[in-house]
């Protein structure tokens, strides 16, 4: 199926006539009290011809989505939403056309096989085939230190301005939420004035059970920023810490330090965390780890920096192997490297949880993979090292590191002739965020891999969880070219560009 592509700055346009595919009820009754869909609808996971839609029901019901692009449309019967599941579920759609603008249409069925909701409406853009050129957002860190939605103060602004760059494609680097972070009805800001949120039942405490967790996905949809850019924008999702617990790895087990937990045992508050994070987003197969292959242009890898890592240590571990210096863990480190050899993308852009170069401490351990040591490779560093060299042995070029975690944003380029270790070709990672979360920074840079600052905004000395109206809210953009070209600008709260770079292929960045 094929039809004239929609433009990508087009708006979604009224009704859908579509066609069925497969068998639809015979009779449907609209007088009768609908199920209702109060959180609306997303894509996710999105490729050439397929894509995941989210969406959410009051009740028990059958998910149904239509799609229409040009002349091809469709519908998918999916799945039977109820308790077990928070009453929210994920429809696959297949045989799209490739770099269309798709638009969609949920709807769930009642029990009774006859009553349906209102619909909700949905836009999203498959991967091109062909060389036409891409726009890519990305960022992280959304509703964070207890800023939630304050109306009066714009509520979740950045989304706002990134819908406003009309992107093919958005990349969430984690802390979708902070189920640690309580959303108060007030906050007491600096300049003597009151921060005033938005408040829902479930949200006024840290999380631990299965619905507390639920309840802060459903918060941020609340904002009509937040809501209206997901239901326009596909969202590739990966997750930190902020998903569970500030700074967590598996094992660990909460100490006098953190009194807000009756559940003191984090695999417990990780597997709720993971069910609420799966169910409350798109994501197509079993791992967080996966690859999004966006067309002829870019591969997007996704890790997952949380799951396999060992305890948070000095990070000074002389060993290369052993539980305390992993944080991809071996299978997910093999597939990293397999994966990016691999690769016919001309551009490899990898989605990290958490900056590679910045030290990043948790107390007297370390959260990230630098130590601060000024030496070799210790620690998690070992596992980097090993996929860098292995990277520059089989010849892969064009890779891109994105993230977010630290709450500012910044480019460094990674310089193997400044390195400590450097059996590595250059790279560049690039760091942006918070989306809308307390403003911090700058952590100090690790010399191991030889990281370089080319740019940097942040807080100034002794500031720190400034609000999100201080301005201090960025996120990044990535274009590329037909040529091939990569593009990238760092923007702030309002779509500003504070600075850009361009990046020809098949160089030594």
């Amino acid at each position: 199926m094929s039809g004239a592509p929609i433009g990508r700055r087009g708006i979604l346009g009224g009704g859908l006539a579509l066609a069925a595919c497969g068998r639809a009820p015979a009779f449907i009754r609209r007088d009768a009290a609908r199920p209702l869909i109060p959180e609306g609808a997303l894509a996710g996971d999105v490729g050439e011809d397929s894509a995941l839609i989210w969406s959410r029901c009051d009740r028990q019901a059958t998910m149904v989505v239509e799609w229409s692009a040009g002349s091809a449309r469709g519908r998918v019967y999916g799945p039977s939403v109820g308790p077990a599941s928070d009453f929210a579920g994920t429809t696959m759609l297949r045989d799209l056309p490739a770099g269309a603008a798709v638009e969609y249409r949920v709807r769930f069925l009642a029990e009774d096989g006859r009553t349906r909701s209102a619909p909700v409406e949905g836009l999203l853009r498959t991967a091109p085939v062909g060389g036409q050129p891409l726009r890519i957002l990305w960022s992280g860190d959304t509703c964070g230190q207890g800023y939630g939605i304050d109306a009066a103060r714009g509520g979740l602004q950045t989304y706002a301005a990134m819908l406003a760059r009309a992107p093919d494609l958005f990349v969430h680097c984690g802390d979708l939420i902070y189920a640690d972070n309580p959303i108060p009805a007030t906050i007491k800001l600096a300049d003597g004035t009151e921060w005033r949120n938005q408040t829902m039942a479930g949200r006024e405490k840290v999380a631990e059970t299965i619905d507390e967790f639920r309840a802060a996905y459903r918060y941020n949809l609340l904002d009509e920023h937040y809501a209206r850019f997901h239901r326009t924008v596909a969202t590739i999702f990966a997750w930190d810490d902020h998903e569970v617990l500030n700074n967590w790895y598996p094992g660990e087990i909460l100490g006098d330090d953190e009194p807000r937990y009756q559940v003191r045992e984090v695999d417990v508050l990780a597997a709720r965390g993971r069910q609420a994070f799966r169910e409350h987003t798109a994501i197509a197969g079993e791992t967080i780890h996966r690859v999004i292959r966006y067309g002829p242009l870019c591969d997007l890898f996704v890790l997952d920096m949380r799951s396999f890592r060992g305890p948070n240590t000095a990070g000074l571990e002389e060993a290369p192997e052993g539980p305390t210096s992993a944080i991809l863990g071996a299978d997910q480190a093999r597939w990293l490297a397999d994966g990016l050899a691999s690769s016919k993308a001309l551009w490899k852009l990898v989605i990290a949880d958490m900056p590679l170069g910045l030290v990043v401490a948790d107390g007297a351990a370390i959260e990230a993979v630098a130590n601060g040591d000024a030496g070799p490779p210790r620690g998690r560093e070992h596992e980097l090292a090993r996929l860098l060299a292995e990277l520059k042995a089989r010849g892969v070029a064009n890779v891109v590191w994105l993230t977010a975690d630290v709450h500012y944003t910044a480019a460094h380029r990674y310089d193997p002739t400044r390195a400590i270790f450097g059996d590595f070709d250059p790279f560049w990672e690039f760091v942006s965020g918070p989306l809308h979360a307390g403003t911090f920074g700058p952590s100090p840079l690790d010399p191991t891999f030889g990281p370089e600052l080319r740019f940097i905004k942040a807080p100034a000395p002794g500031e720190a969880n400034l609000p999100p109206t201080a301005g201090l809210q960025f996120f990044g953009e990535l274009e590329i070219s037909a040529g091939g070209v990569l593009s990238v600008t760092l923007r702030d709260r309002e779509g500003a560009s504070l600075w850009s770079i361009d990046l020809p292929p098949d160089e030594r960045l």
